[in-house]
């Protein structure tokens, strides 16, 4: 086992039957148990996560970075949404099958959700791929596994209830995957989480509302349209409409900060079209941009150049556009660098690979002065969880939901089969990420807890009110 793997690619399925892949997946545990999967001992040379941390504020908006910090020490459940680069290097010195697929690279639970597909119809699916990257499977399992069990405590929920629940997220893995391997190619490829399996799903675990779930579609349908979102984000000066200022998470950039306002970002606007389809280039061909603004998101973003740009068609006719500054993937290191030399081509085709349907405006381009964004629709009917309290089954419920849509992913790249094989039909390396889920957890405390007295010792700056 190395920590870096020799290529980036996917290597897909041969062509040899499902039951030779499978067979061939069941002869790497010889290699690599599924056993040695279980627990977590943190290397002796194991980097301060400090110093990643600040490592990773390398070309960010240095008055956001307290906001970023700030935005973490609320508890170890934040922190952890924040530290994906430090779990990366972590996870490179685990085992691995050999088997790899186009990861998530941040696969926790806020990561998945519900948003709207071109044909506008709402389906649940992994929502951030900021990090994605060819890489092994198991890291994104295991993120997510470990994330259920920080999140269990984050509810006070008992440890027993909290290795259920991650033991439960791995078993839905191993069984979907078990299901995608025996699937014609095109119905893996078809294949999404809609609403009305979202809720039979929910139903059958005995928890939650289906009506909940679906008037919180409703308020995301509402939140979308241009009646209500313009009102919130912008205002009319005189003839034509700009984005309302919010310091210090929404605010104009200068001439020094974002090149291009000057000329309206007209360049950077055509950098973008030439990534468009044809056909989408004819769309957006019917709007103009009339403003821009840097707007914080998240918790891992903060601090990079991510911004709303408010287009219309006519006065009455607006819609946003996110751009989010892409980075090298936190997987980089470990996994290989990235095939595009643009980073939000990587993320827009690792996006489309990944997910059952994707943003219509999705695409990308690199600024005037070299940074690498990808744009997609803001807010487009978003449907994120709300985990203040959730009891155990509802945890379990959700961590179900998105290993699903994690195996549907990793299915549609990935040798199904093989990783199928490797698991296997019993409970052994759904038991052994869970061990792992749960020591993990207790490194996240530990890193926390180092994180937080950094803070009180003033190494850190934070800002806690933004």
């Amino acid at each position: 086992m190395t920590k870096k793997a020799a290529t980036q690619k996917v290597a897909g399925p041969e062509l040899l039957p499902a039951g030779d892949r499978r067979a061939a997946g069941k002869a790497l545990r010889r290699h690599v148990p599924r056993e040695s999967h279980s627990g977590w001992d943190a290397p002796r040379d194991r980097r301060d996560p400090i110093d990643i941390l600040s490592a990773s504020n390398d070309g960010r908006l240095p008055h956001l970075i307290p906001i970023r910090f700030g935005r973490m020490s609320q508890s170890p459940f934040a922190f952890y949404r924040g530290a994906a680069a430090i779990m990366a290097a972590d996870l490179a010195s685990t085992p691995q099958s050999g088997l790899r697929v186009q990861a998530c690279g941040d696969a926790h639970l806020m990561n998945f959700g519900g948003f709207a597909t071109p044909e506008r119809n709402v389906i649940f699916d992994i929502n951030d791929l900021d990090e994605t990257l060819p890489a092994p499977w198991e890291w994104d399992v295991k993120r997510l596994s470990a994330s259920v069990v920080i999140a269990a405590r984050h509810l006070r929920l008992a440890d027993s209830d909290a290795a259920k629940a991650a033991i439960a997220t791995t078993c839905s893995y191993r069984e979907k995957m078990a299901n995608y391997a025996s699937m014609r190619v095109l119905d893996v490829w078809y294949d999404f989480i809609d609403v009305d399996r979202f809720i039979e799903s929910v139903e059958e675990e005995e928890t939650g509302d289906h009506l909940q779930i679906e008037q919180a579609i409703e308020r995301a349908k509402k939140k979308s349209t241009p009646e209500i979102l313009f009102p919130r984000l912008a205002e009319h000066r005189g003839a034509l409409p700009v984005i309302k200022d919010e310091p210090p998470l929404i605010f104009h950039p200068t001439e020094e900060q974002a090149r291009g306002v000057k000329t309206g970002y007209s360049e950077v606007l055509e950098r973008y079209r030439e990534s468009l389809p044809e056909h989408i280039r004819v769309l957006i061909d019917r709007f103009r941009i009339r403003d821009f603004a840097f707007k914080a998101v998240g918790v891992g973003s903060v601090g990079t150049y991510c911004g709303i740009a408010l287009l219309t068609a006519a006065d009455d006719d607006p819609i946003f556009l996110q751009i989010k500054e892409a980075k090298a993937s936190v997987l980089e290191p470990y996994a290989g660098k990235s095939l595009y030399t643009n980073h939000g081509e990587r993320v827009v085709a690792g996006q489309r690979l990944m997910q059952s349907a994707s943003d219509i405006f999705l695409g990308w381009f690199r600024s005037l002065d070299g940074r690498d964004s990808y744009v997609r629709q803001l807010r487009d009917t978003k449907v994120s969880a709300v985990m203040e309290g959730w009891d155990f089954k509802t945890l379990r419920s959700y961590g179900k939901m998105c290993a699903w849509a994690l195996a549907r992913a990793h299915a549609r790249s990935g040798d199904a089969a093989r990783i199928a094989g490797y698991m296997g039909s019993g409970s052994t390396f759904d038991e052994a990420t869970g061990e792992f889920a749960m020591e993990y957890a207790d490194q996240n405390e530990e890193d926390y807890r180092s994180f937080v007295t950094a803070i009180r010792e003033g190494r850190i700056e934070v800002n806690v009110e933004a």
